[in-house]
């Protein structure tokens, strides 16, 4: 059987918080033992660097022992992510819509082969500027916070561009069931799954499609 060209990516809900992390890692490895998952984005709630540190240790190691890399983000958290994602042993952080600078100062702190990531990029130019920067990926879609879809046509016609013109990988993310195949059709390194579509959810059958996606185009 061939290999799927396209490999999951799952996010976590946004404002992931202590009171969450049993269901969650739970979640996580039921998920990952069902699907070939390449990594998993935890958007965790704003606190105390300890407490965040804390957090990533108690959800981690479910992503990590299936052999996915776990990849933090924290909205709004004013101290320092790069040390979060250390100090909790994930592999390493995700930034939206980064300020001008940003990304180039972590990697310069990232040069480890910890990854690095940015999404919320609404231009084409946001996304050629983070690719610049030297992210692993660029992600194109995924919930905002406040639960607002961005346009799936956007995200469908971004990965389509990317994937055609770049080499830095893309994550294309599905917040809905009927979003996965034509994601898969842009041939996105990874399919990312916002949390409706995982957690609780049929994770073998999104893993079918991809397999057989693959196989066509064998």
């Amino acid at each position: 059987m061939s290999e799927p060209r396209t490999r999951l990516a799952l996010l976590s809900p946004h404002r992931v918080e202590a009171g969450d992390a049993d269901t969650l890692a739970a979640a996580i490895a039921a998920a990952c033992a069902a699907g070939d998952v390449a990594a998993v984005l935890l958007r965790l709630a704003p606190s105390d660097e300890r407490s965040l540190v804390n957090l990533v240790k108690r959800l981690a190691p479910a992503a990590q022992a299936a052999g996915a890399a776990v990849i933090v983000a924290c909205a709004g958290f004013a101290g320092d992510l790069v040390s979060v994602s250390a100090r909790g042993g994930a592999d390493g952080v995700h930034i939206d819509k980064p300020r001008e600078g940003t990304l180039r100062e972590l990697r310069d702190r990232l040069d480890d082969g910890r990854i690095l990531g940015a999404g919320g990029h609404e231009q084409r130019h946001a996304a050629m500027e983070a690719g610049e920067a030297g992210v692993d990926y660029v992600m194109f879609g995924g919930l905002y916070a406040d639960g607002v879809a961005p346009d799936a046509e956007t995200v469908i016609e971004r990965a389509t561009w990317w994937t055609e013109i770049f080499e830095t990988p893309c994550i294309a993310v599905a917040h809905a069931s009927e979003q996965v195949g034509p994601i898969l059709a842009t041939r996105a390194e990874f399919l990312g799954l916002e949390s409706a579509l995982w957690l609780g959810a049929d994770v073998a059958g999104i893993q079918a499609q991809v397999t057989a996606a693959g196989e066509a185009d064998s």
